[in-house]
């Protein structure tokens, strides 16, 4: 039998891999390589970026301004009012409770005038109350003080009729439901609307915040789209050795427009709104505090003849007629509100109120230590006279004092609101004038690019 050769063994090989497929991403990075290599090619990378800077630069701006502009109209349309509306609520509530007490103190001799302030500043107090709660939203802070009010405001009302009905029939228990009135008023009402106001001057005081800083993020958007112009435009001169392109020139001309808008206008509304709060909402809130404060002394100088004694109060070794230790501390409390309202006034028909409420002041606490030395000689005709009496007694000081300060808090209103307004105007039309223009200069940039590009055809 013939020998069989031997078998030679081939070497495997692997089959081979298959191909992977590759991404989008990859191939349009490998055609964006390709095309930097030539010059049209990189003159459409040109073109795109600065149309993109000039549009982001653009949108970024409007969105910046808009929102100040909007922060800014809440604080002229919104937050500002309705802070002034519980600061009115505060304010209508101690008004009401002082009329109350002189009302007492009258009896049946109460003029239909000081009835009508008593009606008016419940009425008042509930009315901002509805005002306020219609624009609070579901969980605000400030809901829970407002439906605190909604549900005392009656309670007190009904204690203060009670206390009229029984002292007009001659009742002694007429000043003991008169003085728990008061004790609801200032313990319980009084604290929950001083809540409400120190909230809503706090969304006063972000809306401000909101409004003032500057737009960093668009102001650097902006001079990067310009410098990336300047150099597109030094690039083509020195390729090309002519001096302008028109659509770099207008890119660039919008593009500077714009920022110098945003810089300027800007500016302008942050001082308007910082001179709004400055000589605005500071002064609003001293004098409204002082307001207040009167108000509050009037009521504890009336319930010192209401409680005539009944009530005191410890201090140290010292006791004191209670409602008369807090007159002096709310007359003290007034006294420095006016003075850090003279400071705050700028201008005389702002400060001259507020002077002659000083006036006022001085001579009301003369007629109150006139009147509290009679009460304490035994002599309370007299000295009820000294205090509600038709000539030369305290309740004039007390009118004149609410007079002057209602005519400064008037004027400081009108101060806010035109500084308020000024800045909001410098910011109208920004926005949309920002957009508009930087699409134009988008087109220009394009435009611009498209001239040179033309020249490789």
């Amino acid at each position: 039998m013939p020998s069989v050769p031997p078998q030679q063994t081939r070497a495997t090989t692997p089959p081979p891999a298959p191909d992977r497929r590759r991404t989008a991403f990859a191939e349009g990075l490998d055609q964006l390589r390709a095309a930097a290599t030539t010059e049209p090619g990189r003159l459409r990378i040109i073109g795109a970026v600065l149309a993109l800077l000039v549009v982001a630069f653009g949108a970024v701006t409007a969105w910046q301004v808009n929102d100040r502009a909007t922060a800014a109209d809440s604080v002229l349309n919104r937050s500002q009012p309705i802070s002034s509306d519980a600061a009115d609520i505060y304010r209508s509530l101690a008004d009401a409770n002082t009329a109350a007490s002189s009302g007492f103190l009258a009896g049946r001799a109460e003029s239909g005038e000081n009835r009508v302030r008593y009606e008016k500043g419940i009425r008042t107090a509930a009315e901002k109350l509805v005002a306020a709660a219609s624009n609070s939203d579901p969980g605000d802070p400030s809901a829970a003080a407002i439906s605190k009010l909604n549900r005392l405001l009656p309670e007190y009302k009904g204690l203060v009729e009670q206390a009229r009905t029984y002292n007009r029939q001659g009742f002694p228990v007429g000043g003991a439901y008169l003085r728990y009135a008061n004790e609801k008023m200032q313990k319980e009402m009084l604290p929950a609307a001083e809540d409400l106001y120190k909230k809503e001057n706090q969304r006063l005081r972000d809306d401000y915040a909101d409004a003032t800083p500057y737009p960093w993020a668009a102001i650097a958007l902006g001079v990067v789209a310009l410098a990336a112009l300047a150099w597109a435009q030094h690039r083509n001169y020195r390729r090309t050795n002519r001096v302008l392109n028109h659509g770099l020139v207008a890119a660039t001309a919008a593009a500077t427009v714009v920022l110098l808008w945003l810089v300027v206008g800007h500016s302008v509304a942050r001082a308007g709104l910082n001179d709004s709060y400055d000589h605005g909402v500071r002064s609003l809130n001293v004098l409204t505090d002082a307001r207040i404060a009167s108000l509050k002394a009037r009521g504890n100088e009336n319930l010192t003849l209401v409680s005539r004694g009944a009530e005191t109060k410890k201090v140290g070794e010292e006791t004191y007629d209670a409602y008369d230790y807090d007159f002096q501390q709310d007359i003290a409390a007034l006294g420095k509100g006016l003075a850090l309202a003279e400071d705050l006034a700028d201008d005389t028909e702002g400060g001259k109120p507020v002077t002659a409420a000083m006036g006022n002041m001085k001579e009301w606490q003369k007629r109150h230590s006139a009147a509290r030395a009679e009460d304490e000689n035994g002599e309370y005709q007299k000295a009820l006279d000294r205090v509600i009496g038709a000539k030369g007694a305290t309740g004039e000081c007390f009118d004149s004092v609410d007079a002057n300060l209602a005519t400064a808090l008037k004027h400081e209103t009108n101060e806010f609101r035109s500084a308020a307004g000024g800045g909001l105007d410098a910011m109208s039309g920004l926005a949309i004038g920002a957009a508009v223009l930087a699409v134009l200069g988008a087109a220009g940039a394009v435009l611009g690019i498209g001239r040179r590009l033309s020249e490789y055809r």
